[in-house]
């Protein structure tokens, strides 16, 4: 059994973000950049699969600039067999990335893709719907707990009344929740390791897709600054402010 895990290559979360200048979007020069943290949840999933036997191989694939070889090193040093990045240097919408994802799993007819839910970049948790769509496979989303079997995946999702259990036939689709499980730490051996692992660079042309843009960005902008707040000497004058609401405003 193979799995496919995707990895996206994003600005890391412990860094301040910055607008540029011409709002045209948000400065990544000499910027720290990491895998997305809900695709990290995707390769420790991934890899608990192997570990116990459920799966013979994972490869590991990411769509971006040369530099996102980097994010699948990593992947490779938390346990993947092997990376394809698919290169190129374009703006890259979650259309464009599912119908670059769908031309490899037909290469590659894994039994399961696994990924984050989202990327922090743009929060668009669109990527793992669109190539379960394109693919023609059952999908889960939010997982929270993954169970796998020969033929079927069982997968607990989190829901606004509760929890959720669905059962899919493979090959199947999952984005990966937070709750899923605890990403390891990555060791100095391991990364090592990971250097002498295949890495498959393609390009979409190679693949046969499309990557245009289809979505204009027409400005973005940083979120306007809170007010400050207020002081009130006793508990007599906060019950006036929240009563009379336009005091505050």
């Amino acid at each position: 059994m193979k799995i496919v895990v995707c990895i996206k290559r994003v600005v890391d979360s412990n860094v301040k973000i910055r607008v540029k200048s011409d709002s045209t979007g948000v400065d990544t020069s000499n910027v720290k950049m990491s895998m997305n943290p809900f695709d990290e949840i995707a390769v420790e999933e991934a890899m608990r699969l192997k570990e116990k036997g459920l799966a013979s191989e994972v490869i590991a694939v990411s769509a971006g600039p040369m530099q996102a070889q980097e994010t699948l090193r990593t992947a490779m040093a938390i346990g993947a067999d092997r990376g394809i990045l698919i290169e190129t240097n374009d703006e890259l919408q979650p259309l464009a990335v599912a119908k670059l994802l769908k031309a490899i799993v037909d290469k590659e007819q894994p039994s399961v893709v696994i990924l984050g839910k989202q990327a922090i970049d743009d929060d668009n948790n669109q990527t793992g719907q669109m190539l379960a769509a394109l693919a023609g496979m059952p999908q889960a989303t939010f997982a929270s707990k993954v169970e796998l079997t020969d033929n079927a995946v069982t997968v607990t999702r989190e829901v606004d009344g509760g929890l959720e259990t669905l059962k899919l036939t493979l090959p199947a689709v999952v984005t990966t929740d937070l709750r899923l499980n605890e990403p390891r730490y990555v060791t100095l051996p391991n990364i090592m390791k990971a250097k002498k692992k295949p890495l498959e660079v393609i390009t979409p042309t190679d693949l046969g897709v499309d990557v245009t843009t289809r979505i204009k960005v027409l400005k973005v902008t940083e979120p306007p600054k809170r007010k400050v707040g207020i002081k009130v000497p006793d508990v007599a004058t906060l019950i006036d402010l929240l009563k009379n609401t336009d005091k505050i405003l």
